[in-house]
């Protein structure tokens, strides 16, 4: 029989009631022939409650025990879905990442799956099982410790089991009814679209937009892993949410796709660094090596010798960042004379995969911001994107403007 993979996230089985819901939908596509796999999140608030206390059991936690306690709120999930199933008369079991086994590395709290053997499923699919309920997020380590996936896991989970079994479809099953060419809460002329690309989908993720984990997006582009995108409140239908898919099924597409922002961004700027080689080395090794996640990067034109540096990070990072870059400098190894934090900055990125054969784009935003009084601080741009980084109190306007003047509200 097709596999179908499904997964429901913490607002999809936020109690018992959501549970038979969403097992009613799983209930639809077995009906219809599919051997289904069910990835569950945790019930809603449940794995924030897990991981605060931890931290207050043990604010220097041992990565691993963390692990067994915060993973626990997707076997809770699982089994209640499982049960919830039984009670439909669908042959259904729950299994927890160790027992698939899901092989991950042993990175805690940030693993990555390196293998899911299909065997163990497989059997009792054909033993007559018709679902196996997946608890995500989660798998085991090479040394036999329970691992977790990070924060979102468990889409990164659904994809990983798609592309194992070749399944069908991924069906993510979310509290919004697809992806929209901005966040619906700026702009009610936001627009649901029906089909988006993986490179574009990827780019939204990356850039701020909270409807699909990054890496899950990864996964889905290199395995060819179709994702659908759907609200587990909306009626079903073959014709809802939003289908992430291949460049080439998608005919016709608006230039621009999206427009993505980012609230929590600083901007930090080296001054008179020395512009000789392996400068930009030191500088970004040390951050790299404290789990500063930098974006944007500027290098100025240099004079006599001397050169400045910004670059943009989270604004939960500065402070490490800030410690990293005074440690290099007191050991030599960097020279620059002050560090310029800007924590009132916001990202505004415009994306879309039609960006590659139509010109002018970069143009029209720049013109957009400018009529709108929004000066710009920082540039970067790739293939099929235009990040700047402005002022956090224009940072709705901008959104606002900007799908305004690619007409985002109209489809292609």
């Amino acid at each position: 029989m097709p596999v179908l993979v499904m997964k429901f996230g913490g607002t999809s089985v936020a109690n018992p009631d959501r549970i038979r819901r969403a097992a009613k939908r799983v209930g639809i596509e077995v009906a219809k022939g599919y051997d289904v796999i069910v990835i569950v999140s945790a019930m809603s608030g449940k794995t924030n409650e897990l991981v605060g206390w931890v931290e207050e059991t043990a604010p220097m936690f041992d990565a691993r025990e963390y692990d067994a306690v915060v993973s626990s709120g997707e076997n809770v999930t699982a089994g209640l879905m499982a049960l919830t199933l039984q009670q439909m008369n669908v042959p259904a079991r729950s299994w927890q990442g160790w027992q698939v086994p899901v092989r991950t590395t042993s990175a805690h709290s940030a693993a990555r799956i390196e293998e899911i053997p299909t065997d163990n499923i497989r059997a009792k699919f054909a033993e007559g099982m018709q679902v196996a309920v997946i608890a995500g997020f989660q798998g085991i380590s090479p040394e036999g410790r329970i691992t977790t996936l990070g924060r979102g896991g468990s889409d990164t989970t659904a994809v990983a089991f798609a592309a194992a079994f070749g399944a069908e479809r991924c069906d993510i099953f979310t509290d919004v009814d697809g992806v929209y060419t901005t966040d619906p809460r700026i702009t009610d002329k936001a627009r649901k679209l029906d089909k988006i690309a993986f490179e574009e989908m990827l780019e939204l993720a990356s850039l701020g937009a909270k409807v699909l984990q990054t890496r899950s997006v990864e996964l889905a582009m290199r395995y060819k892993v179709k994702l659908r995108v759907l609200s587990s409140f909306e009626e079903p239908s073959d014709t809802a949410g939003t289908l992430v898919c291949d460049e080439e099924d998608i005919m016709e597409s608006n230039i621009v796709a999206g427009v993505a922002y980012s609230r929590d961004e600083a901007k930090m700027t080296l001054l008179s660094v020395a512009d000789r080689p392996g400068i930009a080395a030191a500088i970004f090794t040390a951050l790299s090596d404290t789990g500063v996640n930098v974006d944007m990067i500027v290098q100025n034109i240099s004079e006599d010798g001397r050169t400045d540096m910004t670059f943009s990070c989270p604004t939960n990072q500065v402070a490490r960042a800030d410690k990293a870059l005074a440690a290099a400098k007191e050991a030599g190894g960097l020279n620059f004379t002050e560090l310029v934090v800007d924590r009132d900055v916001a990202k505004v990125s415009v994306v879309g995969i039609g960006m590659r054969s139509h010109t002018g784009v970069a143009a029209k935003m720049f013109k957009i911001l400018s009529n709108e009084g929004i000066n710009i601080k920082v540039i970067t741009t790739s293939e099929i994107k235009i990040s700047v980084l402005i002022e956090r109190k224009y940072m709705e306007l901008a959104v606002q403007a900007l799908h305004d003047a690619f007409e985002l509200d109209k489809a292609s």
